[in-house]
């Protein structure tokens, strides 16, 4: 029996909690390192910092969507896990920035460096039931409308998420850090804003979202309860080798997207400082380094809302020139985009190369899960989400362990990262052409 047709605002709300949780992801990565350069990090340390978040998610992922398979309360199998992570990214968030006033209990580093581990871990147990929330509800004939507006909405979020700041420090919030503190008032608030938005919009899917019980479940994927409970147990290591080959080729091109994404997180703040801002950018706390900081979530966000747009536009695109050209063209633009950073010394320009980037960003969010979830067998799909996961975090992994050895091969040119970045993405465009879907 075939799932039922859902309507547009039923996806819509599945997928809305998503809105708050990538403003809080995007605080985040738009603002971590310039808060551990505030801290006390160096700049040629820093990408060591932001492991903790790739490492939270290789170990937390396949351990939730393990967990939320096998779950069912009155709120649902993925739901209490969403809630749940919203609580504690929202807690993380607001002491995140505070980190200075809690030096009774540790050094203002570590324990910036603690919460960020605790942020992310709980973004994590957060994303994972979302993704596999839309695999369960909608029918594969919607799934790519699905995935898309999961996407868009993602983007929206960065948007926000990424300008706050600046927005915050346009209306005359202090962007400096004033006497005994470490963190720019535009910083904290912006914390504090989007952990409050991250509830608010979680809860909303919460309360609008009713998932299939579990013989609905079964009957709408063909599965056998009876006989599901009479297998023996899977493990982790026989599900991996039980993987579908899709799982596998898509990994291939995640690796060399997601390694070029963690690199353009973590070092974009200090190498438009330097390229645009120069020696007026050097201290960690000077004006020139948070106004670099603060563009960073202008650019940022700006990428993220050419994702928005073009995340709704990607199954019409899809469906003229075909999915995986569709996936291709789209990373092989990000590349371009952020090779071209090396060539622009100007703030404004710098958004001419995110349009790339958002390119890339949109179908990075969306194509591989419409193309995996068909692939899935239903009864094991948030397992198989978490493991998934894996092939975004070990690249970023790699990427953190690399990026301080990569800065000093280069003589400490953080923008030489960013052009190996580029590069990178445009590998993971190549690599589209060895996936085999299952119509082909």
């Amino acid at each position: 029996m075939k799932k039922p047709k859902l309507s547009f605002w039923q996806i819509l709300n599945l997928s809305f909690g998503f809105l708050g949780v990538q403003i809080g992801y995007s605080l985040q990565n738009g603002n971590t390192s310039r808060i551990l350069e505030a801290l006390g990090a160096n700049v040629d340390s820093i990408g060591y910092f932001w492991l903790a978040a790739p490492m939270a998610g290789l170990i937390v992922q396949p351990i939730i969507g393990l967990s939320s398979d096998k779950t069912w309360t009155r709120l649902g199998r993925r739901i209490p896990f969403i809630l749940l992570g919203s609580i504690i990214s929202a807690l993380a968030m607001f002491f995140m920035p505070n980190a200075g006033n809690f030096t009774n209990l540790l050094p203002p580093l570590i324990f910036g460096a603690v919460m960020l581990l605790l942020m992310d871990t709980s973004f994590n147990i957060t994303m994972q039931p979302f993704r596999a929330l839309v695999g369960d509800m909608v029918n594969d004939e919607q799934k790519n409308l699905g995935y898309s507006l999961q996407s868009a909405l993602i983007n929206f979020g960065a948007v926000f998420g990424s300008l706050l700041p600046w927005i915050l420090s346009k209306a005359h919030v202090a962007n400096v850090p004033g006497e005994g503190q470490k963190v720019a008032d535009s910083v904290i608030w912006s914390f504090y804003i989007g952990g409050a938005i991250l509830l608010l919009s979680v809860l909303w899917t919460v309360f609008r979202t009713k998932e299939y019980a579990p013989k609905e479940h079964a009957l709408y994927n063909n599965i056998d309860l009876d006989a599901v409970e009479k297998k023996e147990k899977s493990n982790i290591f026989t599900l991996i080798s039980d993987a579908p080959k899709i799982f596998w080729q898509l990994g291939l091109v995640q690796f060399f997207s997601w390694f070029a994404l963690f690199l353009m997180w973590v070092y974009t703040t200090r190498a438009i400082a330097n390229q645009v801002w120069g020696p007026e950018a050097l201290d960690a706390k000077s004006l020139g380094f948070n106004e670099a900081g603060d563009w960073t979530g202008v650019m940022f966000a700006f990428y993220s809302s050419v994702a928005a747009i073009y995340a709704l536009l990607i199954p019409t695109i899809a469906k003229a020139i075909g999915r995986k050209q569709t996936y291709s063209l789209s990373l092989l633009l990000g590349g371009l985009g952020l090779m071209s950073i090396f060539l622009v010394h100007d703030k404004t320009l710098l958004l001419l190369s995110m349009v790339g980037v958002g390119f890339a960003w949109a179908a990075i969010l969306a194509i591989p899960y419409a193309m995996l979830s068909s692939s899935l067998p239903a009864e094991k799909m948030g397992v198989y989400m978490g493991l998934f996961n894996g092939t975004i975090t070990i690249p970023q992994i790699a990427a953190g362990l690399l990026g301080s050895t990569l800065i000093a091969l280069f003589g400490g040119a953080p923008i030489i990262i960013i052009v190996i970045a580029g590069i990178s993405m445009a590998i993971a465009g190549l690599s589209v052409f060895f996936i085999k879907e299952k119509t082909e």
